[in-house]
């Protein structure tokens, strides 16, 4: 081997040394951090969406302390007020009206004052009621009106009021009681004194207005896991209508198909040995029915969302703004979730989009289960909208925000990281062309969606609030149902009513219903509804006369009245609903957006039925209705305790006036029917139970308007598809070689509680 041989192996020698140096040297090196580039400003941020900002803590403060100080009657604080005292039970916004809130966004008017509704209940007085006061100006409260005969024709009968947690508490130490009277019961059929069982209300309270007598259903309670799966087979009637807690009584009994006068009489029979008892185990909690503890311990991370550059979204005060969008977010305490102002590219598309109710009706061969209607807004959709958990619940880098409520409280609670706000990957385009003929080109457009998320956990259901906005101008509002099913004691033909998931458990059938209100300013304020199908028409081949073809054609209708514009739950409706504007676009069709719901909804309670009015909404999937300032909600908090004289009827709504060039809403309905099944243990999962709406431009546009968004990607045979100035994929690899700054994990759901 000559020298110059030599010398080249050895630099070659050298070389591959330094590049393996690098390699471990950089090998260990933590990426460089994203950095974040600030947003342009879309539009202007003055402050104007505001008007719609949900109470801050301090001015719920300056509400309590204003009504305490000027009503002239004792109140006491409505965690530890009995049925005979009076209190505040809750405190949330006023929304303006319409008409004033408009003057002031468009037509250069003075801002509404900022007003509160207080909800107070007055037990100690010769005519105990429920009485509604607008309280204002804010921050600074001179001036209370009551509005409740303005609002319901007449005073608000004092049974019609929600349960308290106090009253809850005031139930479970007479039930307590009464169970000590059954201890040799008690220790057979459940290994139990009674203390340590669960116990879950039922609702409504009775058969006819006035009553207030509950079913409660008793159940295992094991630490950790979802005592809903564990029924115990007994069930207490409650009457608990009375003002004085003393005079409150146990009425009946109910245990695995039988009906006692009281526990007593259960105990008798029980020791005189003609009970038939079902004996159960208590079991641990990494082995009952219905455990969610991790059974395996954690494998490598799933893939994570981020933005390499930082959100493409803003979030100023209660406003939100993304290419294009710009909305107005908030919570109501009761109803949950509500959005206004719904701007996209500058022009109003919905003024109000907001959550009405939340139905769950049930089935069963016990009296609890068999009488339970939930109205979930009367216990408190947003309320109980608690703390998300981060990259679970909402991508690990979203936005996260408070949520504050007054509700039977003097203090305001905060329900902190309660809402998400994030844009969405959906890995699926948008819209996309592959061209393979005359010329050869891709043309494509991620479907990248602004998602505005929270989360009610109402007893046992979660529900996932999603309200989502498309590229293509389009609004999504979608409900996943999860957590765990309610169920009965299995016993006798219990099988007509759902199926078996555990040994002595029923997993019940029930449907979910959720109504929205859908206030469309298509265009502005003044719209038609229209509608188009699509039928057959048999007609002579035009070249051909021997020969016929069946032709499809359009039928266009305009629906001139209310009645016209209902369309019943389960009954076949045009595919093609839409809300016009007399405007028309560049094509000389009416500007509209189009209402396409996606809905697999059960049977709607007979209309004979004593309780159905307060549920009348659920008649129908669709509904369309004149804007009235005097019908701003479908239900009312007060239709759960006294459904058979509803404070509001929705059916009263529908009187058949004219909606050709109106302001009007659109009243959705969507629900699923849920027969329990074992794979609903432990908890029921989101997938195939998801339902919502979409709100899509119809004509609205002269074209697709996401073609203007600057993540549309072009290639061509032509072209050098690398060049990241013609190709945004192409600038990922260098963008995205940066580590996302995650904030340190951190959750406090649990501190209201």
């Amino acid at each position: 081997m000559n020298m110059k041989t030599v010398l080249i192996l050895l630099g070659l020698a050298l070389a591959t040394i330094f590049a393996l140096v690098c390699v471990l040297l950089t090998r260990g090196r933590a990426p460089s951090i994203c950095q974040h580039l600030p947003l342009e400003q879309e539009g202007t941020e003055d402050g104007q969406s505001l008007v719609f900002a949900d109470l801050t803590s301090e001015e719920m403060v300056q509400v309590v302390r204003y009504l305490q100080g000027n009503l002239g009657v004792q109140l006491v604080d409505a965690s530890h007020a009995k049925p005979s005292d009076n209190c505040i039970a809750s405190v949330d916004l006023q929304v303006p009206a319409k008409a004033e809130v408009l003057r002031f966004l468009d037509g250069g008017g003075a801002r509404p004052p900022r007003e509160a509704l207080a909800v107070l209940y007055f037990g100690n007085q010769p005519d105990p009621n429920v009485t509604e006061y607008v309280v204002g100006p804010l921050p600074t409260p001179v001036y209370h009106r009551d509005v409740t005969v303005q609002k319901y024709g007449g005073k608000v009968p004092y049974h019609r009021r929600p349960v308290t947690g106090k009253e809850y508490m005031d139930i479970n130490t007479l039930i307590q009681r009464e169970l000590k009277k059954a201890p040799h019961f008690l220790t057979a059929c459940c290994e139990s004194d009674g203390t340590d069982l669960a116990i879950l209300t039922t609702a409504p309270r009775g058969f006819k207005s006035g009553d207030r007598t509950t079913w409660f259903v008793l159940f295992h309670n094991v630490a950790g896991t979802g005592y809903y799966l564990l029924p115990v087979g007994l069930e207490v009637l409650v009457e608990h209508r009375d003002l004085h807690v003393s005079l409150w009584q146990l009425h009946k009994v109910f245990y695995n198909g039988r009906y006692f006068a009281s526990t007593g009489d259960l105990e008798q029979e029980f020791v005189a040995g003609t009970l038939e008892v079902v004996r159960l185990k208590k079991t641990q909690a990494d082995e009952v029915l219905g455990s969610v503890r991790p059974r395996h311990s954690p494998d490598s991370p799933g893939p994570l969302h981020f933005e390499p550059q930082g959100p493409r979204y803003r979030v100023t005060d209660n406003r939100i703004t993304f290419q294009g969008w710009s909305i107005a977010f908030g919570m109501n305490p009761n109803s949950g979730p509500r959005l206004f102002d719904i701007r996209y590219r500058g022009e109003r598309i919905v003024y109000e989009l907001s959550l009405q109710e939340a139905l769950a009706l049930y089935g069963s061969n016990c009296p609890g289960g068999m009488s339970t209607r939930y109205l979930d807004g009367s216990f408190g959709i947003g309320r109980f909208a608690y703390e998300l958990v981060r990259g679970l619940d909402c991508p690990y880098t979203a936005t996260y925000v408070d949520r504050h409520y007054l509700v039977e409280s003097d203090t305001p609670k905060t329900n902190q990281n309660s809402l998400c706000i994030f844009e969405h990957d959906s890995a699926l385009p948008l819209r996309r062309h592959f061209s393979d003929s005359q010329s050869f080109y891709y043309g494509g457009l991620r479907k990248n969606t602004l998602v505005i998320r929270t989360i009610s956990t109402l007893i046992n259901y979660d529900y996932i609030w999603d309200f989502m906005f498309h590229g293509s101008g389009a609004v999504e509002v979608r409900v996943h149902a999860t957590g765990y099913i309610s169920t009965s004691f299995f016993y006798g033909q219990g099988t007509d009513y759902g199926n078996k998931v555990g040994p002595h458990t029923l997993g019940t059938m029930h449907l979910h219903h959720m109504h929205y209100k859908v206030d469309l300013d298509v265009d502005g304020q003044l719209n038609s509804l229209e509608t188009q199908d699509m039928e057959y028409e048999l007609i002579k081949d035009p070249w051909n006369m021997q020969n016929t073809i069946e032709r499809p054609y359009l039928r266009r209708e305009t629906l001139e009245r209310e009645d016209e514009a209902v369309f019943p739950l389960n009954v076949p409706m045009p595919r093609y609903i839409s809300f016009a504007s007399p405007n028309l676009n560049k094509w000389r069709h009416p500007r509209s957006y189009r209402i396409q719901i996606v809905s697999v909804a059960g049977k709607h309670l007979p209309t004979s039925s004593s309780m159905e009015r307060a549920i009348s909404w659920g008649r129908y999937q669709l509904a369309v209705t004149r804007r009235k300032e005097e019908e701003p909600t479908s239900t009312s908090i007060y239709n759960q305790n006294d459904p058979w004289t509803p404070t509001v009827a929705f059916a009263d709504f529908i009187n058949n006036e004219t909606i050709t060039n109106e302001d009007l809403v659109a009243w959705i309905s969507v629900g699923f029917l849920h027969i329990p099944h074992a794979e609903d243990v432990p908890n029921t999962v989101t997938v195939g139970n998801g339902v919502g709406f979409f709100l899509r431009p119809y004509n609205y546009f002269d074209e697709d308007p996401s073609v203007d968004s600057p993540d549309s990607v072009y290639l061509s045979s032509e072209q050098d598809s690398g060049a990241c100035g013609a190709n945004p994929l192409a600038c990922l690899p260098p963008t995205a070689a940066c580590a996302p700054r995650l904030p340190p994990f951190s959750y406090g759901g649990f501190l209201n509680l």
